[in-house]
């Protein structure tokens, strides 16, 4: 079993053959609609598409115009380009641990890794869990930082009511496949603010600015844009837009869909005291881009056996994700990061991503279960 599907339908294709018909498939009005929907579903005023989220992220480093010398403060377990979108226009990534239990951002970590010369905190809301914003952004209050959130795994999330990516100064989504709607590649930038957003619209394409004004000539077929700005090409093409619009309609329905499979997992595996089961988020809600367990004993040894059983019975798992500091470039960079985080480096040697797919059914969902069970007890020690 693949550890997830997108899904698709007759939806996708009427939709692009639409865009195909108008002979606009480059951004364009089919983009501004998936904005639209973006910024509805979301309550944001500005939501911009981009080629990823990574591209969303170095959009918003931009934006917030950090520089060389500037810290960013970024959580030690999460994909590596959370923490290189802050590479990427020369600021100093500073990692802070996690809380095991969520594999989130740990608020006091947070804290401590506050420096004069701090200005962001990068916020990720891991396989879809929001993280603790309100003591983060009371943190962030504290010492005047700016708040990107990473919200590529946790489109629909909402954390006290408020969706997640519209709560700091600029959220980012991800609609890359393993992500809970797709448009193959993409991204999308969210934000309240009105000069964020004219920076990011200008930066993703080529650093434009408009029209240029020249008052000794009218305007006309003549008249080129301005470029204030050395930008980049990051814009979405309408033909990834037109497949993001359809699969919005299908949102509310894939996210039930998949909390329905979590809490399915969840009673199942209720039994097996070996692991420990994501947290259903409480107050800060969970939308499962990804169930992730952890095997509580053996280390990462045994969690690969685990995982090598798996895949001898045809399941596809991953590892949660990283601990970033352990990774070449940091490692090699700073090399007491590499053993700094115990509870980053502990997920990436204990974490089990297990298979979502839309409309997983119940026995899809027993045999996985029945399997990872044979597995956990295979590896047992003692």
């Amino acid at each position: 079993m693949n550890i997830t599907e997108p899904c698709f339908d007759d939806d996708e294709i009427e939709s692009l053959k639409d865009c195909l018909s108008s002979k606009w498939v480059t951004q364009g009005p089919m983009t501004e609609k998936f904005e639209r929907l973006i910024a509805e579903k979301l309550q944001v005023d500005h939501a911009l598409a981009c080629t990823s989220c990574t591209s969303a992220l170095h959009l918003a480093m931009m934006a917030l115009e950090l520089k060389p010398g500037d810290e960013v403060i970024v959580p030690a377990f999460t994909w590596v380009t959370s923490a290189f979108s802050a590479e990427y226009v020369g600021a100093r990534v500073v990692f802070a641990d996690i809380d095991l239990a969520t594999f989130n951002l740990d608020p006091l970590a947070l804290e401590a890794a506050i420096t004069p010369r701090t200005k962001a905190i990068v916020v990720v809301h891991l396989f879809g869990l929001a993280a603790p914003m309100q003591e983060i952004m009371e943190v962030a209050r504290r010492h005047d930082l700016r708040v990107v959130e990473d919200a590529a795994c946790a489109i629909g999330t909402t954390y006290k009511g408020a969706p997640v990516g519209s709560i700091g100064d600029i959220g980012c989504l991800s609609f890359h496949p393993r992500k809970v709607i797709t448009t193959g590649e993409g991204g999308m930038v969210l934000t309240n603010s009105r000069r964020l957003a004219d920076l990011v619209a200008s930066y993703r394409n080529h650093g434009s600015t408009g029209i240029a004004v020249d008052e000794t000539e009218p305007q006309g077929p003549w008249t080129m844009a301005t470029f204030d700005h050395v930008g980049f090409n990051l814009r979405m093409s309408d033909i990834q837009a037109a497949v993001g619009v359809a699969q919005c309609k299908k949102l509310d329905r894939l996210l039930t869909d998949r909390r329905e499979s979590a809490a399915r997992y969840s009673r199942m595996l209720s039994g097996l005291s070996d692991l420990a089961l994501p947290s259903d988020g409480g107050d800060g809600g969970h939308t499962y881009q990804s169930y992730v367990v952890r095997v509580l004993e053996g280390g990462r040894s045994r969690r690969n056996q685990v995982m090598a059983y798996m895949a001898d019975q045809d399941i596809q798992t991953r590892p949660g994700t990283h601990s970033v500091p352990r990774l070449g470039f940091y490692a090699r960079q700073r090399s007491k990061n590499a053993t700094a985080f115990s509870n980053a480096n502990t997920a990436e040697d204990t974490t089990i991503t297990l298979p979502i797919i839309p409309g997983m059914t119940e026995e899809q969902s027993a045999f996985i279960v029945e399997q990872l069970s044979h597995a956990v007890n295979k590896t047992r020690q003692g």
